[in-house]
């Protein structure tokens, strides 16, 4: 029989999960929970404070039961585009409006992965765009500016 081991590198994820689920959990018992249909302010915090300890337990098994693997190399790249993405969408959703801002943004996005050629990204950034403007604007009738006051 082989002794208890843990996996230091999951352990600490699944510590960390578990420890903010139950400072979220803590939060939200201060507020009013309600019922599933007729929720309160503290209600949905709680769900997905319960979700978090969850999978932090669930990781906390998978600690105990696998060695840990080698840690790559960082992927800068991927970092360096896919990080700021959500940043610039949010910076020039009003002033460039919902289209170009999915636009500009997936395609910064598109080029995280060194693979990306140029006209595929437009491909697929193109599709995304018209896809959320589907979505967003046409099927679920948000009330947002397709294009903004910049491109006026």
């Amino acid at each position: 029989m082989r002794g208890f081991s843990i996996n230091g590198r999951d352990g600490l994820c699944a510590a960390i999960f578990i420890l903010l689920g139950v400072f979220f959990a803590m939060q939200s018992l201060g507020m009013e929970l309600g019922t599933a249909f007729r929720m309160g302010p503290g209600y949905f915090p709680l769900v997905l404070a319960g979700f978090l300890i969850l999978l932090g337990l669930i990781i906390l098994v998978q600690a105990t039961q696998y060695a840990a693997e080698p840690v790559g190399p960082i992927a800068w790249r991927g970092m360096f585009f896919i990080l700021p993405a959500p940043i610039v969408f949010g910076l020039t959703v009003r002033g460039l409006g919902f289209v170009p801002a999915v636009f500009l943004t997936a395609m910064i996005a598109a080029f995280a992965s060194s693979r990306m050629k140029p006209g595929i990204a437009l491909l697929l950034v193109s599709g995304l765009t018209i896809f959320s403007v589907i979505v967003f604007s046409y099927a679920l009738g948000l009330p947002f500016r397709r294009f903004g006051p910049w491109l006026d």
